[in-house]
């Protein structure tokens, strides 16, 4: 019996958004391995530092302070927002995908429309990103050679800060959306002709809610530094995706605060 027609149309609607979040990932990433424009080389980088990163690397020694153009602005802000799009789609697939199931008559154009929205928020949060980066930098507290912060205080900091805020109301309450999209798209429902772009608006809030602090972790173990970049994207897809995602989370907690008490430690004994 062949296949009617409205069933062979919403396959095609959903392979077009399929390969599109593909393309999506796979682009971003080349960019990224390519070094983005930046003159640097991240597979370089991450094979001189290791799965480690740059964590120690540069510790305490104040880096010049480095002025930055407008050009090399840009191509940070780049880097930022297609090592997020690198990172985050994959996580954010299965909602891109029961958006467009929840809403068949918008076709494929839905959940590209709720993709944007998405990808716009963390476009947002890049320019943010870009932004701590380029103060660092002139203040003489980032590593040029290895894109980390120049002080272990500072990276002790960042590691605490990020493990208490795992443990935070805000953080459990974005993981609970971020977990839970059925109910947080039916309660968030949006309406009109940018309905869908709204809608991965609020996604991508609620995402970067539950996320940001992770991504703070670039700055310790280098911003381009190929097996930071992995092991953040694979541990937030498990959090989001996994059954004991929520247990994980509160793990990740307690590893995070005791490395950044252990390398403060190390600090004060040197």
């Amino acid at each position: 019996m062949a296949q009617p027609t409205v069933e062979r149309i919403l396959g095609r609607d959903r392979a077009i958004v399929v390969v599109s979040l593909a393309l999506c990932v796979a682009l971003s990433a080349w960019y990224i391995l390519d070094g983005a424009r930046t003159g640097m080389s991240p597979l370089e980088m991450s094979v001189e530092t290791g799965p480690r990163g740059a964590l120690l690397a540069g510790a305490d020694d104040m880096i010049s302070p480095q002025a930055w153009s407008v050009r090399y602005g840009v191509i940070v802000f780049a880097m930022w927002w297609l090592m997020m799009v690198a990172m985050m789609v994959p996580s954010a697939a299965p909602t891109i995908l029961l958006y467009g199931a929840l809403h068949r008559d918008r076709g494929a154009r839905g959940p590209l429309e709720f993709l944007a929205g998405y990808l716009a928020m963390w476009a947002a949060f890049s320019l943010v990103a870009t932004s701590v980066q380029g103060v660092l930098a002139a203040r003489g507290l980032m590593s040029a050679m290895y894109m980390n912060l120049a002080t272990s205080y500072l990276a002790a900091a960042v590691l605490i800060g990020a493990g208490l805020y795992q443990l935070s109301p805000v953080k459990a309450a974005c993981l609970d959306h971020c977990r839970g999209p059925v109910e947080a798209l039916i309660r968030h429902r949006r309406t009109g002709r940018a309905a869908a772009f709204r809608m991965g608006l609020v996604h991508g809030r609620f995402c970067i809610g539950c996320c940001w602090a992770l991504m703070m972790l670039l700055f310790v173990g280098g911003i381009m530094n190929i097996w930071w970049i992995a092991a953040i994207a694979v541990y937030v897809a498990v959090e989001k995706l996994a059954p004991a995602g929520k247990n994980v989370s509160r793990i990740m907690a307690a590893v995070l605060v005791i490395a950044g008490m252990a390398l403060l430690t190390t600090s004060f004994a040197v």
